[in-house]
């Protein structure tokens, strides 16, 4: 987690990236990822909520200065890391009426020469978007038989959070 100290405000062409939770659009958030992403379709606020305060980094988009008044919030990632070897990306979108902007790309070289991210081992899934995680990086895993993951059980987590589904 990042104190206040160590979060980030930048900007470019009026359009800023903030690593400040409290400045994220949980609404926002939520209806993307539950009703327009393919690998969240369905999740609940309640999970969504507590996988954004369980987050290393977040990383809000905005239309305007979000420190300023209310801007839009258009996209949104997430990092999980120990800030020394290991990375994972999460939850990456920027809004369809915003993309083929740069923004994308903008917001990944944020993330990927953040001080303590950028020699990391970063790891993500996507069914689509090879080619712009390609610019930054990222390749096929190798070795894949040295690889090994246990398959997400949404049952637990939902008991967990008593979140009916």
């Amino acid at each position: 987690m990042l104190t206040k100290e160590q979060e980030v405000l930048i900007s470019k062409d009026g359009f800023y990236i903030s690593t400040d939770k409290s400045l994220l659009d949980v609404e926002i958030i939520y209806n993307y990822l539950s009703k327009e992403s393919y690998w969240l379709e369905g999740t609940s606020k309640e999970l969504v909520i507590a996988s954004i305060e369980n987050s290393t980094i977040c990383y809000g988009i905005y239309d305007g200065d979000p420190t300023k008044g209310m801007p839009k919030q258009i996209g949104f990632a997430r990092v999980l890391s120990d800030m020394v070897r290991y990375s994972w990306l999460a939850d990456v979108f920027v809004l369809p009426e915003f993309r083929k902007k740069g923004i994308s790309k903008w917001l990944m070289t944020n993330i990927t020469e953040h001080p303590k991210l950028k020699g990391t081992n970063f790891h993500l899934r996507t069914k689509d978007a090879h080619s712009l995680y390609a610019q930054f990086g990222f390749k096929p895993l190798e070795q894949t038989e040295k690889s090994m993951e246990r398959p997400l059980n949404w049952d637990a987590i939902n008991a967990i959070y008593k979140v009916d589904k």
